[in-house]
């Protein structure tokens, strides 16, 4: 699969992927706009703003004639906002590609915001917040990084607050918008059955006129932690949700493959530690699945599950001692095969459709990384030895980098503080 990547005059960057044979074709436009970006009295707007560009355009003036166009095109189109970035996308027939790039620039470029949807859409942002409200699987998370970063961008939600949501105004937007939303800060990807000179010539001529503009930069996350740290929010139910997460680190660091099969071993497919131990020998869980997240600055290492209420303490003591035992015994070379095989296998399922491509690379350049081709990513997984997967064990799991979540009928965290030792 062989990518391009191309630097338009005023900073825009584009990546084009031929994908030959596939009947897709996907525009993706991803800007460094995210929740890490915002400040405090405007957490949400990112997210907000995704939605605010879908109800209106100069050329297309309500959010129906959007829909109704893409809809007619037999397309699928979405957008997303995340702690780093936003991204708008549309997928349909390859020889659709002029018209779909014809939406999703208008979309980026010419949003109006306009003021009555603004208000309606306020409406549908505080039902989104009350159906996370009533996912404690998501929940966990969101209270995760309130513990493990407290009050700065970085522990705060995606969605925002009520409070900060019902009072943001029109102009707010429109600023915010003209500060982040800057050729410099975007990426435009095209992956599928194109033509890549072809595509990049119209990329050039929807983007390429864009004015360059500075855009400010991100403030870094300040990570200060010399013991466990744990936070509890009560929720009535028979099940709690937790999510134990350890500092990490940051996206291109050195030890970023070595934690990939870590987390594989550990929490990754029905054969992996956990699974086998909670679900399939003990019967204590659903699901339990470990995770890793690289950012610009920070990143973390989660293991998350849900439990009954009278078990969590049992099922978190079982964990840890994984955690021990990894820390001190190598894995043995064909659990250590069995992880790579897992990831690598994974990753190239993962990348087959246009939409998953143009996300695997555009997810790379809109976070400054070289692009890494599939067999980039193989040779180097297949590099990490069970000495290496250790050695990132010993520094990951310690007591001045654990966290603690948990909702569920708990009042108090102090009994789980003392449990969460390593």
């Amino acid at each position: 699969m062989k990518t391009k990547r191309t630097v338009l005059k005023n900073g825009l960057r584009v990546v084009t992927i031929p994908m030959k044979g596939n009947p897709t074709v996907t525009v993706l436009v991803l800007v460094e706009a995210g929740s890490h970006y915002e400040e405090k009295k405007q957490n949400g707007i990112s997210h907000f703003l995704e939605h605010m560009c879908f109800k209106g355009t100069t050329k297309r003036a309500t959010p129906s004639a959007i829909s109704h166009e893409l809809d007619a095109l037999g397309a699928t189109s979405n957008a997303f906002t995340g702690y780093e970035y936003t991204g708008y996308y549309a997928k349909a027939r390859s020889e659709l590609f002029p018209k779909l790039l014809d939406v999703i620039a208008d979309l980026y470029l010419n949003p109006t915001v306009p003021a009555e949807e603004l208000e309606k859409e306020k409406g549908v942002i505080i039902e989104e917040m009350h159906m996370y409200e009533d996912l404690p699987m998501r929940g966990a998370g969101d209270l995760l990084d309130a513990v493990m970063y407290g009050d700065q961008p970085a522990g705060r939600k995606i969605v925002g607050t009520k409070e900060i949501i019902r009072g943001m105004k029109r102009d707010t937007f429109l600023q915010y918008r003209t500060k982040h939303y800057v050729p410099k800060a975007t990426v435009v990807v095209i992956a599928g059955n194109i033509d890549p000179k072809a595509a990049l010539s119209k990329v050039k001529t929807y983007f390429g006129a864009s004015a360059p503009a500075r855009k400010p930069r991100k403030p870094p996350v300040r990570e200060a932690q010399r013991s466990p740290q744990v936070g509890v929010q009560y929720k009535k139910s028979s099940q709690a949700h937790f999510r134990l997460g350890f500092r990490s680190v940051p996206v291109g660091h050195k030890d970023t493959y070595a934690i990939e099969v870590l987390r594989a071993i550990l929490g990754a497919g029905m054969s992996s530690r956990l699974f086998k131990k909670l679900r399939e020998e003990m019967g204590v869980c659903y699901y339990v699945r470990a995770e890793s997240e690289n950012n610009l600055d920070h990143g973390k290492f989660v293991i998350a599950s849900g439990v009954d209420n009278t078990r969590i303490e049992l099922v978190l003591s079982v964990i840890l001692n994984e955690l021990k035992q990894i820390k001190q015994i190598l894995p043995p070379e064909n659990e250590l095969a069995k992880a790579k095989e897992y990831l690598i296998g994974n990753m190239l399922m993962g990348i087959e459709s246009s939409d998953e491509a143009a996300e695997y690379f555009g997810g790379q350049e809109i976070l400054h990384r070289p692009l890494e081709s599939p067999e980039d990513y193989i040779q180097k997984i297949r590099k990490v030895t069970a000495v290496r997967v250790c050695a990132v064990a010993k520094k990951l799991f310690k007591n001045n980098r654990a966290n603690l979540a948990v909702i569920g009928p708990f009042k108090s965290g102090s009994h789980f503080k003392k449990l969460i030792r390593l």
